[in-house]
C-alpha cells in the first residue's frame, strides 16, 4: 500500500500548498474525517470517492486494501504528531508513506501566546490513560503540551492537578485553533476546574514554580494506620530497599503488602517511568494510600485489594521487581508464587525483622536457584535492626 498524508488547519477559509494541489487531480481514493471532507471537497477531483475515518481502524483498513492505488488522507495538523501517520505504521506497518505536514495544535497554541516550544514536553491522554502527563508532572516539566479528549477535558485535568497537589502550574487552554471560535485563555487551575471547552481544545501547563523535592520523604509526613504509627517502612530502609530493587531500568514493580504506601510513593517519586503495582488485603490501608498519594503529588499507582494468593495476577503486568512489604506467614508460598511469574534477572527484596523470616527467605530463594545479594542490616532509633535481603533470578 501507498499513502499520501497531508495535514491541514482547520480554517475555514485555508489554502492547500501548491504542491498539495497539484497531486491531488491524479488520485482518486481519498480519506478523512467528515470535518476534513467539508474542508477540502472543493479541492478534489469530480469522480472521486471518500472513506470516512471513524473508530473501527481495522475495518478502515481493510477498505484501504481494496484499493490498488495510493489512498490520500487527510488529517489534522502534522500527522506524524500523535496523528494518522503513526496509526498507518501500526497497522499496516510494510506500507510506502509520504507526508506534508502542518502545524500541530500545540504548536499553534504557542504561536498564539508567543511561547518558546523549544523544552516543551509533549504529552497526550487522548484516548490514553493518564501515564504520561501523571509522568511528565511528577518530574516537574517546566512547559508541557497536552492533548485532550472528551473525558479527559482541561476542567479534568485541572481538577486531577489538584487533587495530586500540582498546584504550581498554570494552564493555558486552546480552543479550535484555527477555526471560527479560535480562543486562547489563560486560567490558575482553581479558574479551569469550571470551564466547558470548545471540543477541540488542547492544553498548555506552564509551571510557575519548583516544588521542594528530596530522596526520601520523612516519616511523619504519611498518614499512618491508628494506634499503629510505626506501622511504616522507615526511610532508610525505604531508599536502601529500592536501591537494591536496582529500579533505575526497570520498568514494573510490585509492592505487596503496601500498608501506608511509603515505599510505592517512593519509588513513584524516584522513579517515575515505573509502572506500580500496589497489593494490599487489610481495607483500612486502601483510603489510606489514597491520601499519602494524593499528599505526596504519586498519581497512577495501581491499588489491588484483596488476599495476594487469589488474586488473578495475569491482569497486571509482569514485574521485574518485587518488593514484600507483608507475607503473612506464608513467605515460601510466596516467593514460590513469585517465581513463576519473575522474569530472568527479575529482583526481589524483603525487609527481615525475624530470624525465621531471614532463613526462610534464603533457604527458599538457594532452592530456587536465585543469586543472593549480601545482607544488609540497619537499625534506625531505638526500633528493631532490620534485614534487607535481595534475591535475583537467574
Amino acid at each position: 500500500m501507498e499513502y499520501i498524508v497531508i495535514g491541514i488547519s482547520n480554517e475555514p477559509d485555508y489554502i492547500l500548498p501548491d504542491a498539495v494541489r497539484q497531486l491531488l487531480p491524479s488520485h482518486s481514493v481519498f480519506s478523512g474525517g467528515k470535518r476534513h471532507y467539508e474542508l477540502v471537497k472543493k479541492y478534489l477531483p469530480a469522480h472521486h470517492q471518500w472513506i470516512d475515518i471513524q473508530g473501527n481502524m481495522p475495518v478502515l483498513f481493510e477498505q484501504f486494501r481494496d484499493h490498488k492505488g495510493p489512498v490520500v488522507v487527510f488529517a489534522s495538523g502534522d500527522p506524524l504528531f500523535y496523528g494518522f501517520a503513526g496509526t498507518i505504521q501500526k497497522f499496516d506497518p510494510t506500507a510506502e508513506m509520504k507526508v506534508y505536514p502542518y502545524f500541530n495544535s500545540i504548536q499553534l497554541l504557542c504561536h498564539a501566546n508567543n511561547l518558546s516550544y523549544a523544552s516543551l514536553v509533549n504529552v497526550s491522554v487522548h484516548g490514553r490513560a493518564w501515564d504520561e502527563l501523571d509522568n511528565a508532572l511528577i518530574t516537574q516539566a517546566p512547559i508541557l503540551g497536552v492533548l485532550t479528549d472528551q473525558q479527559k477535558t482541561p476542567a479534568a485535568i485541572a481538577q486531577r492537578m489538584l487533587a495530586y497537589n500540582f498546584t504550581n502550574y498554570r494552564m493555558i487552554v486552546g480552543e479550535d485553533l484555527g477555526g471560527l471560535h479560535h480562543r486562547s485563555t489563560v486560567f490558575e487551575l482553581n479558574g479551569a476546574v469550571n470551564h466547558t471547552a470548545h471540543p477541540l481544545n488542547c492544553v498548555i501547563l506552564i509551571r510557575t514554580s519548583r516544588q521542594a523535592f528530596s530522596h526520601g520523604i520523612a516519616d511523619h509526613l504519611f498518614d499512618g494506620l491508628e494506634n499503629r504509627p510505626n506501622m511504616i517502612t522507615k526511610m532508610p530502609v525505604r531508599l536502601t530497599s529500592l536501591s537494591c530493587l536496582d529500579l533505575a531500568e526497570g520498568h514494573v514493580l510490585w509492592d505487596i503488602g503496601f500498608c501506608t504506601g511509603s515505599v510505592s510513593i517512593e519509588a513513584r517519586r524516584s522513579y517515575p517511568h515505573l509502572r506500580i503495582v500496589a497489593f494490599e488485603q487489610r481495607p483500612e490501608c486502601e483510603e489510606l494510600l489514597d491520601r499519602n498519594m494524593r499528599r505526596h503529588s504519586t498519581p497512577g499507582i495501581t491499588k489491588v485489594m484483596g488476599d495476594f494468593f487469589e488474586t488473578n495476577l495475569h491482569l497486571h503486568p509482569v514485574p521485574d521487581a518485587v518488593f514484600i512489604g507483608g507475607h503473612g506467614g506464608r513467605l515460601e508460598a510466596l516467593l514460590r508464587k513469585l517465581d513463576t511469574i519473575l522474569p530472568s534477572r527479575g529482583r526481589i527484596v524483603l525487609n527481615a525483622v525475624k530470624e525465621e523470616s531471614k532463613d526462610q527467605f534464603i533457604k527458599t530463594t538457594q532452592t530456587l536457584d536465585y543469586r543472593l545479594f549480601e545482607p544488609m542490616v540497619i537499625r534506625v532509633d531505638d526500633h528493631n535492626p532490620i534485614t534487607i535481603l535481595t534475591a535475583e533470578k537467574r
